[in-house]
C-alpha cells in the first residue's frame, strides 16, 4: 500500500496538506506550553542558618515579661530571625537583656548568609517585631552555637540598710526578672554601726552571669573586687560592693584576738555602766567581749594662760578616759585583718554594740 495516493491522501485517509496543518498547530501548542509552563524550574536558592548574641540594652519590665524563646520575625520573604535564648539582669531600675537569635537567609555570590539583605556583621542593628512587643538589638557575637554562654558565680556584697529594712534581708530569697531568678541570696551577716538606725550588712548570693570575651557580667557589670551591684525585691534594695568573687563565699578565716582599746572623754556615769563581761553578738556569734576595765581616768584639759603663754594640764571634772582590753572576732582578708567587715589596725575607730551602750573606741595595740 502506498502512503501517499494519486489524490494526495495520506495512508488513503487524510490530506498531506491537512496533516501538514495539525503537526504545525500541535508544535504551536507545545511551544506555547513550554513558555508558560517554564520548562525545568530554576533551583531554590540555598538557605543557611547562624547564630548572633544582640544586646538589647536596658528595657522595661512591661516589655522583657513578653520577650520569651521561640519568638520570630520576618524582616524579608527569604529571612527569619528566631530567638533561641534569653538572659535578663538587673540595670537602673530597668532590664538588661540579651538574646541568642538564629538568623536564617540566602547565601550571596561570595557564600556568606545574608539576612534583611546584608550579611549580620558585629555592630549591626537588628530588629524584632511581633504583635506583642517592637525591640532593637545590636550584633555582639556571631557562632554556632544556640544558647548563651552563663555561668552560676558567688560572690559577697558588702553595703549598709536602714536596720528594719536589713532584717528583711533572708536567704533564699530571690531577684526574678521577667518571670525568670537572675540572683538568689545565700546567707546574710548584720552588724551595728554607729548609728542605731543603720546596719552593715555581708550579703553572699549567687548570680546568673554571662560570660562573655572578657571575663564574667552581671547587669552590664564586670564581676571583680570594688565593682557596685544593686539588687532589687519587693521589700529591699541593695546597692553593695564585691568584696569577693568565687570562693567558699566568705571573708576569710576567723581568728580571735585581743586588742587594748582607748575610749576617750565620756561622763563619768558613762564610764561606770562598762563592765568586763560585757559582750557584742551578731545572732548565736559572739563578735567581741570586754575582758578586763584597765583604768578608768579623768580626761585632761589644757589650759594655755593668757599673760605668760604658760600651758596648764588639769583633769577634767566629770569627763572619763577607759582602757579596755576587749577579746575581737577577727577575719584574715588578703588587705589584713578585718572586724565586722571593716579593716582593722593601731589607730582605727571601731564601734561596739555593748548592749546597754554603744561606744566608738580606738585600737591602741592589737596583741599577735
Amino acid at each position: 500500500m502506498n502512503v501517499i495516493d494519486d489524490e494526495g491522501r495520506l495512508f488513503g485517509a487524510v490530506n498531506v496538506v491537512d496533516a501538514l496543518v495539525v503537526l504545525f498547530v500541535v508544535a504551536v501548542i507545545v511551544a506555547g506550553a513550554a513558555l508558560v509552563f517554564g520548562g525545568d524550574p530554576e533551583p531554590e536558592p540555598e538557605v543557611e542558618t547562624t547564630y548572633a548574641t544582640l544586646d538589647v540594652g536596658a528595657t522595661q519590665p512591661y516589655i522583657v515579661e513578653s520577650i520569651s524563646e521561640g519568638d520570630t520575625y520576618s524582616p524579608t520573604d527569604d529571612s527569619t530571625l528566631r530567638i533561641t535564648d534569653v538572659y535578663l539582669a538587673p540595670q537602673g531600675g530597668n532590664t538588661r537583656v540579651h538574646l541568642r537569635v538564629a538568623l536564617e537567609g540566602t547565601l550571596n555570590d561570595q557564600g556568606s548568609l545574608v539576612y534583611a539583605n546584608a550579611p549580620p556583621r558585629l555592630g549591626r542593628t537588628l530588629d524584632i517585631t511581633t504583635d506583642r512587643y517592637e525591640i532593637t538589638g545590636q550584633i555582639r557575637d556571631v557562632g554556632d552555637d544556640d544558647a548563651l554562654e552563663r555561668e552560676q558565680q558567688g560572690v559577697v556584697l558588702s553595703t549598709r540598710l536602714d536596720a528594719v529594712e536589713a532584717q528583711n534581708v533572708a536567704a533564699g530569697d530571690e531577684i526574678r526578672l521577667g518571670g525568670r531568678t537572675v540572683a538568689r541570696i545565700e546567707n546574710v551577716t548584720r552588724y551595728a554601726t554607729g548609728r542605731p538606725d543603720q546596719r552593715r550588712l555581708f550579703v553572699a548570693v549567687t548570680l546568673d552571669a554571662q560570660r562573655q570575651r572578657n571575663g564574667l557580667r552581671f547587669g552590664g557589670q564586670p564581676l571583680r573586687r570594688g565593682q557596685t551591684l544593686t539588687l532589687e525585691t519587693e521589700q529591699y534594695r541593695l546597692n553593695g560592693r564585691i568584696e569577693q568573687v568565687g570562693g567558699d563565699l566568705t571573708l576569710g578565716e576567723t581568728t580571735t584576738r585581743t586588742a587594748t582599746m582607748r575610749i576617750g572623754e565620756v561622763r563619768d556615769s558613762f564610764a561606770d555602766v562598762i563592765q568586763a563581761g560585757m559582750v557584742e553578738r551578731v545572732g548565736e556569734t559572739t563578735v567581741a567581749r570586754v575582758t578586763e576595765v584597765v583604768s578608768v581616768e579623768p580626761s585632761l584639759i589644757i589650759a594655755t594662760g593668757s599673760e605668760d603663754a604658760s600651758v596648764n594640764v588639769v583633769d577634767h571634772p566629770i569627763n572619763r578616759d577607759v582602757m579596755l582590753r576587749v577579746q575581737l572576732q577577727l577575719r584574715e582578708t588578703p588587705a589584713g585583718l578585718a572586724f565586722k567587715g571593716e579593716q582593722i589596725r593601731q589607730g582605727s575607730t571601731v564601734n561596739l554594740d555593748l548592749g546597754t551602750v554603744t561606744v566608738d573606741a580606738t585600737v591602741v595595740a592589737i596583741e599577735q
